[in-house]
């Protein structure tokens, strides 16, 4: 029942998690057979193994670690499985190996990236000991995390030495550890804002365009680039924006979005979801991206946007680094605020990416291993910042800087009404933050075509999300 739960889950991590790299093979021997066999000459030692199991590295956390100085003297093989392929191709990976090897000479540290990781992840955890001592933790229900992970410490405790503490939460306790934060902003190139005369960065919708026009105007770049073709680019990346950034009200995306009778309507201030699709729908009809739509490609534009070739690309802190190494020109790549502003103030929400878990059924020698392993890669190794990433250490040193915005998270829907989003993605077909896709598409097909006003397309998004609230007998409150 567990692994069937588990690949249930794998086939919505699909739809959630298109941003992530991915896969490699399972191994199919399972710790349940090699347990098994055990119990057949000592149950005792058996139930030992267990109970220590249990309680994690004989009560090791992350707080109590002090790198450089504990465990140095520690002899371990550890295996860590991660979807950072690339990190693997280039060298990366086996760097940070070498460098932790320089502070912690007897760990060994044996590395495995994969391609098809969402789902490979997920059928390899129910083995328990085969798939190794960390991994990236998969989507499954927060009530399984003692089933296959050691907590690093409380979440109080955690949240004194790392952002997103709660990503990973059962009971009080935290069970991942993010390698690296993602923050929503835009990309863009600073010496084409400079070559075209914008000087300060936008912050408003208007301003934006007005940018974008200096860009058209005074360079031979594409001012915005839609990515369409890719598909995963739109409604996977515009409605990232939804929320806190475009309202200033974290409880709005999850607690009154699926209660609100008009969540498209025109607030007349340029915030809201109006605001944020607008951009796109404006920027299409008045010429500011790409010649052809259809022809856009995702792996050119790395280094399109590297050259100078597009002034800016809506797209998570996560492609930072990948702008940056595509060509010689990585410097050029910045990161700004997206621009809405609410009430005098920009927004941005951040989260972790993948989280460090660590194996419940490892040794606790492994397990050990594994804490001062996860510690020296969020503290020491730069991982995070050399991603570009939004800082997971709150002590580590760091590049990212978004200067007079403030950094809030979304607030989860009510216990009771956890799976309402979903409910009214199926019914309306939009899909917000679920790879709604074309309905993102549609917005760059009607601007261009001229053969819709987002107006109407706004009134087409509002009946649908009404008969939605309708059928499944949803209270409106606004």
């Amino acid at each position: 029942m567990k692994l069937k739960r588990l690949m249930a889950l794998g086939m919505a991590a699909v739809m959630t998690m298109s941003l992530t790299a991915c896969g490699g093979g399972a191994d199919d021997k399972t710790s349940d057979n090699n347990q098994t066999a055990s119990n057949s000459t000592s149950s005792s030692t058996a139930a030992d193994n267990q109970a220590e199991a249990d309680s994690g590295a004989a009560g090791i956390t992350y707080g109590s670690i002090t790198l450089g100085e504990d465990y140095t003297d520690l002899t371990a093989t550890i295996k860590f499985i991660h979807h950072k392929t690339d990190r693997e191709q280039d060298g990366s990976m086996a760097k940070y190996i070498e460098a932790f090897k320089q502070d912690y000479p007897n760990i060994t540290v044996e590395t495995e990236g994969i391609t098809d990781y969402a789902q490979t992840a997920l059928l390899r955890l129910p083995t328990g000991e085969a798939w190794g001592d960390v991994m990236f933790i998969p989507s499954i229900d927060m009530v399984q995390l003692p089933d296959y992970f050691i907590p690093y410490g409380t979440v109080d405790e955690m949240s004194e030495y790392v952002n997103f503490a709660d990503q990973w939460k059962f009971e009080g306790n935290c069970y991942g550890v993010g390698y690296m934060g993602n923050a929503q902003g835009i990309l863009y190139n600073k010496k084409v804002f400079a070559d075209a005369g914008v000087t300060d960065l936008p912050k408003t919708p208007t301003e934006f365009i007005a940018a974008l026009q200096k860009i058209r105007d005074n360079t031979d770049a594409t001012p915005l680039y839609t990515n369409y073709a890719a598909g995963w680019t739109m409604g996977g990346q515009w409605d990232a924006y939804l929320g806190a950034i475009t309202t200033g009200d974290t409880t709005w995306l999850n607690q009154k979005f699926a209660h609100s009778a008009e969540p498209f309507k025109d607030n007349g201030d340029e915030t809201g979801a109006y605001a944020l699709y607008k951009i796109l729908y404006d920027a299409v009809a008045g010429g500011l991206t790409e010649e052809d739509y259809t022809t856009t490609d995702w792996e050119g534009c790395k280094g399109m946007i590297n050259r100078g070739e597009i002034g800016t690309m809506v797209l998570g802190s996560w492609a930072l680094a990948q702008m940056k190494e595509a060509d010689a020109n990585g410097n050029d790549i910045g990161y700004m605020p997206f621009p809405i502003t609410v009430n005098g103030k920009q927004y941005a929400t951040a989260g972790p990416d993948y989280c460090f878990g660590i194996n419940k059924m490892s040794s606790s020698d492994n397990q050990t291993a594994a804490m001062v392993f996860v510690k020296w890669m969020v503290e020491k190794s730069g991982w995070c910042d050399n991603e570009g990433g939004y800082p997971i250490s709150k002590t580590a040193p760091t590049s990212f800087v978004f200067d007079g915005v403030e950094i809030v998270n979304n607030e989860s829907a009510p216990d009771e009404e956890a799976d309402l989003m979903n409910q009214m993605n199926a019914a309306c077909e939009l899909n917000f933050n679920n790879g709604g896709d074309s309905k993102v598409q549609k917005i760059v097909e009607a601007a261009a075509t001229g053969n819709m006003s987002f107006d109407d397309i706004m009134a087409e998004w509002t009946q649908k999300w009404n008969d939605a609230q309708s059928s499944l007998g949803v209270d409106v409150t606004e």
